[in-house]
């Protein structure tokens, strides 16, 4: 009986937990879908700052509304006196997952929590998208002795956060592909931070409290964790002989190999569909040619050697090429994840909205799933406690 029920329970894998109007996946076709358009629509003729509108508003803004979005954004895209000094105070060897966590923290100092409109809470969410945004390109800066950079108004959030960084106008090029990368980012369902800040918007808890469980849900190698991850199994095999073996190797000690593989895809993600080009038109422009020869490389070959153990699904996702792509712009390894939280900051609030105003108040109004119990019996059938001291 014990048994049986760790096998048939999945960790909620398969299980409709709550409705949504925000996007949608379907794992045999390799679709994703925000708010009724594909995202290979969206990429081609959208911006973030426009998706970021659509997912957290529900419909695509007028001229008008999507330039009052991009000031609001650029308004809150101030990094306060007290947060730049806190941070340089801040051991540089800190987590960067953690130094954004920290951030978002001290953000809600400034914030009334006790407002719960639905104005409130989209206001809310442009100050996050801002906020989010400016933290971990401020920390790369402080932890390297440079001041940050402030965020400016004649610049898109792609070209924002590559100036931040780096103190350089970008390249436009590189910054639409920054943008293309934020917009792939954006949301993707209930995925595990997702759920999690839903989780915790069905308590009644503010929005911060919310991105903030998301953020810790991010931070896992399971989950955002796995594009540093791809990077680094990258890195290793730029002087493997043989990739195949290697690849095997690890297949045969149960190990992952990163960025191959989904929860939900069965077929190539269409997100990593889109990236892979992206990269070999950003890797000609970059001069690194050869890195994206490994990737695809790797890629080749690991699909034949699991195609080969009867796993013909198993296809590379977004992180196997997402990684790469921020590496060639410069970003370092630690600031591959916090970049996904910089984009997935839009649906996480946009899901956090909907939990607290949408279709969620038809469903029970806080999430609380059942467990199986299958530990021991002893106190039902009437065992005594008996101490071992």
């Amino acid at each position: 009986m014990a048994e049986e029920a760790v096998i048939k329970n999945t960790g909620l894998r398969g299980v409709t937990v709550a409705d949504t109007k925000i996007s949608y996946i379907d794992g045999e076709k390799g679709v994703l879908i925000y708010r009724g358009y594909r995202i290979e629509d969206i990429v081609k003729n959208s911006t973030f700052e426009e998706t970021a509108y659509m997912l957290i508003k529900g419909h695509l803004p007028t001229s008008s509304e999507l330039n009052e979005f991009k000031s609001n954004i650029a308004s809150a895209a101030s990094l306060s006196e007290y947060l730049a000094d806190s941070m340089k105070l801040w051991p540089k060897d800190t987590n960067s997952m953690r130094v954004l966590s920290a951030a978002i923290s001290i953000a809600a100092f400034h914030d009334r929590i006790d407002d719960v409109s639905l104005e409130s809470y989209e206001g809310k969410a442009t100050a996050l998208i801002a906020a989010m945004a400016v933290a971990p390109v401020a920390w790369e800066r402080i932890r390297n002795g440079k001041e940050p950079v402030a965020y400016s108004t004649d610049m898109s959030h792609a070209e924002n956060i590559l100036h931040m960084m780096t103190g350089e106008k970008p390249d436009p090029e590189v910054a639409r592909v920054l943008d293309i990368c934020l917009i792939l980012h954006a949301d993707h369902t209930f995925n595990a931070s997702t759920f999690a800040c839903r989780e915790v918007a069905s308590t009644q808890a503010d929005i911060y409290a919310g991105v903030l469980a998301g953020l810790a849900a991010l931070s896992g190698p399971l989950h955002g964790g796995a594009n540093e991850k791809a990077m680094q199994m990258m890195d290793e095999l730029k002087t493997e002989p043989d990739i195949e073996s290697w690849i095997k190797n690890k297949l045969s000690k149960k190990e992952k190999i990163y960025g191959m593989g989904h929860a939900v895809y069965k077929t190539y993600d269409p997100r990593a569909t889109i990236l892979k080009e992206l990269l070999e038109k950003l890797s000609a422009k970059t001069g690194q040619s050869a890195l994206f020869d490994l990737c695809a490389s790797v890629e080749d070959i690991a699909v034949k050697v699991l195609s080969e153990k009867g796993k013909d699904k198993i296809k590379p996702n977004i992180d196997f090429y997402s990684g790469t792509v921020y590496k060639m712009m410069g970003f370092p390894h630690d600031l591959f994840t916090p970049l996904f939280a910089v984009s997935r900051i839009a649906g996480w609030c946009a899901h956090i909205i909907e939990e607290r105003f949408g279709l969620a108040q038809e469903k029970p109004s806080l999430y609380r799933p059942a467990a199986e119990y299958v530990g021991n019996y002893c106190g039902l059938m009437g065992c005594e406690y008996t101490s071992n001291t």
